[in-house]
């Protein structure tokens, strides 16, 4: 009798977690109808198939081609005990230091947002104290020497009764670039707000929800029609000239036929310098999500935005070194009307073969000369005092010519997180946002909503429980 073959490629293993039980499951990476599928089988419920990416050349040149080896922190934080993804803090079996480090300064905000991760709202009055929040940054520090990006976050972190004060905790340290996460409604509403923002320039950006033009999608995703207080906020950061990345949690069904449009519209505005694109995951507040229609991959954005806009050409947008699973990026050179797109210009593989993980420009002889004929300018050749890792890696910067500077930059990013149902180990393990807590840990944003997080810790409780049990049978230390 003849072989029979399967309707699929099998292309790897991989180690999930079961999205009901919590516990680690085998799984499996499948290519069929050129999509790529994470198949997961648990003992007690089943198994799993869920979509990770419609296009299977893409996934497969971020793996085989955008494949570095890992950067390390300059500290780990926590033992390997229980093994990968529970020992989070992060343990020295985590691949990747943090290129952007959160501080989640409060649990208060002024919305109840149906996907907020967090679960922030008007009903949760906590917030960190000072010398919390103090120690969460001296822990960034601690990591990584010179943090690469630390974003201040929440709930809503500009309702911080020491907000100023955190700032400037934030300014007194060896931070390269401070983001501020917010939904902008202090913004648009306090006069003289946006002015004193300003006054934390250089070094110094807005990170601005901004998810639609429609009332109806925006009710969808923060419970109000907030078109009015995006667009005041927004004109007052263009007022004042405050650096501004928009940043759009992205709903199937919902605002995924916008991206092309924001794109074209944040290209317009004096003060933003890019927009973050965010699928939205499983975690938080976000209820009846059903992966199968509402889960968005980052293929399917990136090929939303190319269809929405012809700024970018597939090659401008591509995969993000350090995680190019969960990141992909475009850069540009924007002067008025004029864009020019700049990612394509760079070889991958001539960056692949270059240093790797510490690319600085003078020392790189083929990407110096390749960036200088790539930027055509006849005026002065790049600063030798800026690598080439603030241009290919998940950082609000780019390499310029001196006549240049940060107002020319723009900038696609699409950032991916993990849930429970697409939970790929690989993956996980490569993250490079990590979430800073008072106690020195640094838990990967991945993981913490699932595992560390408010309902989500009291789940993961049990597993430790059962895991600390068969130590004990083990005879190891608990």
């Amino acid at each position: 009798m003849p072989a029979q073959s399967r309707p699929y490629l099998f292309y790897d293993t991989a180690v999930s977690v079961c999205d009901r039980c919590l516990e680690r499951v085998e799984a499996k990476i499948l290519f069929q109808d050129e999509k790529v599928y994470l198949e997961k089988w648990c003992p007690s419920h089943g198994k799993r198939r869920v979509l990770v990416a419609d296009d299977v050349a893409y996934y497969r040149r971020a793996r085989e081609v955008f494949l570095k080896p890992p950067e390390r922190p300059l500290r780990f934080n926590t033992p390997m005990r229980y093994g990968c993804p529970y020992d989070c803090g992060i343990c020295p079996d985590h691949m990747q230091h943090g290129c952007l480090t959160l501080i989640e300064v409060t649990d208060h905000c002024n919305l109840t947002c149906p996907i907020c991760y967090a679960g922030s709202g008007p009903h949760r009055p906590n917030t960190r104290s000072l010398a919390d929040i103090e120690a969460m940054l001296d822990a960034a520090v601690a990591n990584e020497g010179e943090p690469d990006v630390v974003q201040i976050s929440g709930g809503e972190p500009t309702l911080h009764p020491d907000f100023f004060a955190i700032l400037d905790a934030a300014k007194a340290r060896p931070i390269r670039h401070l983001m501020l996460n917010t939904n902008g409604i202090r913004i648009a509403e306090e006069p003289g707000f946006a002015e004193r923002l300003a006054t934390y320039q250089p070094g110094f950006e807005v990170y601005l929800q901004f998810d639609s033009s429609k009332a109806a999608a925006l009710r969808d995703l923060r419970g109000a029609n907030l078109t009015r207080i995006r667009q005041q906020a927004l004109s007052r950061l263009n007022a004042v000239g405050l650096s501004t990345n928009l940043v759009v949690t992205v709903k199937k069904g919902i605002n995924d036929d916008e991206l092309g449009a924001i794109i074209e519209f944040a290209l317009k505005q004096p003060a933003v310098r890019g927009v973050t694109f965010q699928p939205v995951q499983d975690a938080g507040r976000v209820e009846g999500f059903d992966p199968a229609i509402h889960r968005l991959t980052l293929t399917e954005v990136r090929r939303r935005i190319l269809e929405q806009t012809d700024v970018f050409k597939p090659e401008d947008l591509i995969p993000v070194p350090c995680n190019a699973d969960s990141l992909a990026m475009a850069y540009a050179f924007k002067d008025g009307d004029k864009v020019v797109p700049l990612t394509h210009m760079l070889d991958p593989q001539t960056l692949m073969e270059a240093s790797r993980n510490t690319i600085v420009l003078e020392k790189e002889d083929r990407l110096r000369q390749q960036l200088i004929k790539a930027f055509a300018t006849n005026h002065s050749p790049l600063s030798g005092s800026q690598s080439l890792k603030d241009l290919l890696c998940c950082l609000p910067k780019v390499v310029m010519p001196k006549q240049w500077d940060y107002r020319n930059v723009f900038r696609v990013i699409i950032m991916q997180f993990s849930d429970l149902h697409a939970f790929d180990l690989r993956v996980v393990k490569k993250s490079c946002v990590h979430i800073a807590q008072p106690d020195g840990r640094m838990i990967p944003f991945d993981t913490f909503n699932i595992f560390y997080r408010d309902q989500a810790f009291q789940r993961w409780e049990s597993i430790r429980q059962r895991l600390d049990g068969m130590r004990a049978v083990a005879k190891l230390p608990v």
